[in-house]
């Protein structure tokens, strides 16, 4: 099913990206990694990648300043956000940001897994939908 789609993981948990990282290898996709927000950046640029699995809070550039950065323009890739954060305000402003899927840790992997075959999946122009 997989076409080996590059998908980058940025969290400067190395545990948890090395899980899964391995996971989405096993699922045939090629899997970068960034330990924060700017060599993710960095990263996007270089690789343009597929996908990308953000975490929200990292040292020196978290995810937010990323999904600024990336906003209305043509070339973004499709973004998860991943979070320990409770807060709804922090998921609602993730979602104004454009991100394809809002993640609270700890997560089931099934859980990833869909939010990355939904955003690998996503359209060009994805339809507005209202959610309450």
């Amino acid at each position: 099913m997989a076409d080996g789609k590059i998908i980058l993981v940025v969290d400067d948990d190395m545990e948890l990206s090395d899980g899964l990282r391995v996971v989405l290898e096993k699922q045939g996709h090629r899997v970068l990694q960034a330990r924060d927000g700017q060599q993710g950046k960095q990263l996007i640029y270089q690789h343009h990648p597929d996908l990308v699995i953000l975490d929200m809070m990292m040292p020196r550039m978290g995810g937010y300043p990323v999904l600024e950065h990336f906003r209305g323009k043509a070339d973004a890739p499709p973004i998860i956000m991943i979070t320990a954060n409770e807060g709804s305000r922090h998921k609602a402003y993730a979602e104004y940001l454009g991100v394809v899927d809002y993640i609270r840790k700890p997560f089931a992997m099934e859980r990833l897994l869909e939010a990355v075959a939904k955003g690998l999946n996503r359209p060009e122009a994805p339809p507005a939908t209202e959610s309450k």
